[in-house]
């Protein structure tokens, strides 16, 4: 059974209070459309995912370079938009179930979804529910301050996405019963006992407001955790420099089993630290041949292809390059640039401080340089 993923996305963010909309804030340097897609991704039954998008953010969505994505332009409303993105999936081939989710609830677990998944085997349509725990308050007529108390609440509920359907059936109801079509895609079905509502999640909830969002960051730090790199090399003859991937004219270079790159060494210990995940030298032993003279950047990306498919995601590194030569200050536009694109993030999480020994010891005697590294990564689960 294959399902396909409708993610929208295409609504102003009135209430958000933003020149950036909520789609495109983010966490740990990941759009609120990066982290609902990376979670998708972990699921084989998803073979495509649908980006329904608002015109005017055009340039923004093309910036997130989304791989595997088929972009939909987004209508006036929800219901607009989704019916556009099932026009495209009903033409599909393979493609007999469908998911529809709102961006803004990037919260969703694994378990949840993984559940919707299994219960849509043997059900027309899936939805996840919570209790409403508030006490419950009815307005008559707001302008004579007249309301209905003690609203029973046993008998209501609230819904969530990610909500599954049969693409045909839901297709059909878009098509023929959009009058009837309320805040979500499950108002469309008039007998709601063939709908299987499963329990949802309070975590995922539904991001409106910035304090929404706050909230949405600070259980995300709930969950960040931090690690330190440090590395020193040797400077001898004969020898290449490279310093955060970038080879340096130099007369000077690194001594190791590898290119030598204290930077990336550095780099590459404090993700793994962050993310328990022991070091570089468990990993890349210079016992094996393998790794001998390789270039630190192939680690690094074989370090973040890994971390990334734990759910690990960097949220920051703060580099101190300990030098006497070269100046480091000449060089730090260069090297963040290199480090962004290796580490697949945004150039404002890294940030480089060049420092000097003041000519003392090793270091100081250009006979050696050294980096120390600290990281904060955030799991997204």
């Amino acid at each position: 059974m294959s399902f396909s993923l409708i993610i929208l996305a295409a609504g102003n963010s009135h209430r958000f209070r933003s020149n950036i909309g909520k789609p495109y804030q983010k966490i740990a340097g990941k759009s609120l459309i990066e982290i609902n897609i990376n979670k998708a991704r972990k699921f084989k039954q998803i073979k495509k995912i649908i980006l329904v998008y608002n015109k005017k953010d055009s340039n923004r969505v093309k910036s997130l370079n989304l791989k595997n994505v088929k972009l939909v332009l987004g209508g006036k409303n929800r219901q607009q938009s989704t019916i556009n993105a099932l026009k495209y999936l009903i033409n599909q081939k393979k493609i007999s179930k469908v998911l529809i989710h709102d961006v803004a609830r990037p919260n969703f677990s694994k378990k949840l979804l993984s559940s919707i998944l299994k219960k849509m085997y043997k059900a027309r349509a899936v939805v996840p529910k919570i209790k409403v725990e508030d006490a419950i308050k009815q307005i008559i007529d707001s302008s004579k301050e007249e309301y209905i108390v003690g609203k029973k609440r046993d008998s209501l509920f609230l819904t969530q996405t990610p909500q599954a359907f049969n693409l045909k059936e839901i297709y059909h109801l878009h098509k023929t019963n959009s009058e009837k079509y309320k805040d979500d895609d499950i108002s469309l079905y008039m007998d709601l006992n063939k709908v299987k509502f499963i329990e949802g999640e309070k975590n995922n909830f539904k991001i409106t407001e910035k304090s929404d969002f706050e909230n949405l960051k600070n259980i995300f730090k709930s969950k960040q955790t931090v690690g330190i790199g440090f590395d020193v090399h040797r400077l001898v003859p004969k020898r290449k420099l490279f310093l955060a991937g970038l080879k340096i004219k130099s007369r000077l270079g690194t001594l190791g089993h590898s290119d030598g790159d204290p930077v990336l060494h550095s780099i590459t210990d404090a993700i793994l630290g962050a993310c328990k995940m022991g070091d570089i030298g468990q990993m890349f032993s210079d016992k094996s041949k393998r790794f001998k003279n390789i270039r630190s950047t192939i680690l690094l990306k074989e370090v973040i292809r890994q971390i990334n498919s734990k759910e690990y995601f960097i949220n920051n590194i703060d580099i101190n390059i300990i030098a006497q030569t070269p100046k480091i200050k000449n060089l730090k536009k260069k090297m963040i640039d290199n480090i962004a694109k290796l580490c697949e993030i945004s150039k404002d999480q890294i940030n480089i401080k060049g420092k000097t020994t003041e000519k003392l010891g090793v270091i100081g005697k250009e006979k050696a340089i050294a980096c120390e590294v600290i990281c904060s990564v955030i799991k997204y689960d």
